[in-house]
């Protein structure tokens, strides 16, 4: 049986790979505003997957502990990411790309205009997102699982 963070690293990648072929491949053909927020949604999950594979790693070695409750995770992951050469910046992305997705998700109201996806949040803040900021939080995503995989796994992608 594979251990626990080898199966989130190839959940978190396998999740990368279909953000990234509905980026760069079926938005560029059907040009479907509606298509940003389903890749938002696999990013996020990519990097959920991502930081549940480092914390189960260090976990197993016995250097942290786990919570039952994801902000509790989540701040013990970034106290450990400069060891996985993840910088303050791209936790702060990071973590956008998170409330972002969890924003969308309990959004009473969003609409496509001038291609981008308008989102109304139920405190009534208005976010944006456009297919390039997608593809930027793609290739934060895709650098965190690089490097927390080269980190652990000892691979280069």
């Amino acid at each position: 049986m594979q251990e626990k963070h080898i199966q989130s690293f190839n959940l978190a990648r396998r999740e990368l790979q279909i953000a990234e072929h509905l980026a760069h491949i079926t938005y560029s053909i059907v040009k479907e505003d509606r298509l940003i927020p389903r890749i938002l949604d696999k990013i996020c999950l990519s990097l959920l997957y991502t930081i549940n594979g480092i914390l189960q790693y260090e976990y197993a070695n016995k250097r942290i502990i786990m919570y039952k409750n994801s902000k509790d995770n989540l701040e013990t992951f970034k106290k450990i990411a400069p060891k996985y050469n993840i910088t303050s910046e791209k936790i702060r992305v990071i973590e956008e790309i998170i409330r972002t997705a969890e924003k969308h998700k309990n959004s009473p109201f969003e609409f496509s205009k001038n291609s981008k996806i308008v989102i109304m949040s139920e405190e009534g803040i208005i976010l944006t997102l456009t297919i390039e900021k997608i593809k930027e939080y793609l290739d934060i995503s895709k650098e965190a699982l690089n490097q927390a995989e080269s980190q652990i796994l000892g691979k280069m992608d």
